[in-house]
């Protein structure tokens, strides 16, 4: 079990860890097209685009191939100073991989990577009803800052947006 930085190569295995746990976790609850929409989004040359901006920063999480993987980047989360702040904007797992400790690998690089860029403060959002997620972030010292619509094609989610002074 080690985690690393992200390498070029990796990107499209780390497309394919964001689709399939994304999908896992909460295609239940859009219509095909929502889904589709917000999918769509996330394209190799947009994947490389960050990837490749100073901005971001990825690592992966392996265990007998990528499992999971976090991305750090530029806070876009509403009424959050942006002064200082970095947003974690993606820190998803395999399902093979919850509960054998690269989630805390993963996020224990965010937060040391936060402090390494001299942020102030770590925000990130979660899904309302994602209690499992909630539970990572709080034993972590994350607090809650208020709820945030985070649209997925059409439809909007009530998302909590949380922060945890550096």
């Amino acid at each position: 079990m080690i985690i690393r930085p992200a390498e070029r190569t990796d990107l499209p295995t780390i497309d394919d860890v964001f689709r399939v746990s994304f999908c896992d976790t909460f295609a239940h609850l859009y219509s095909a097209e929502d889904l589709a929409a917000f999918l769509n989004q996330f394209t190799p040359d947009a994947w490389q685009a960050e990837h490749d901006d100073p901005a971001f920063a990825f690592q992966v999480g392996e265990q007998d191939g990528v499992v999971g993987y976090a991305k750090l980047g530029p806070n876009k989360l509403p009424f959050i100073d942006p002064e200082g702040a970095i947003e974690l904007k993606q820190l998803y797992l395999l399902k093979r991989a919850h509960g054998i400790g690269i989630g805390r690998q993963l996020m224990d690089w965010v937060v040391a990577e936060a402090r390494r860029r001299a942020a102030v403060r770590l925000v990130l959002s979660v899904w309302e009803n994602n209690h499992r997620a909630q539970a990572f972030y709080q034993r972590y010292g994350f607090a809650d800052r208020g709820p945030y619509e985070f649209m997925v094609g059409k439809q909007a989610d009530r998302d909590r947006i949380w922060e945890l002074v550096l």
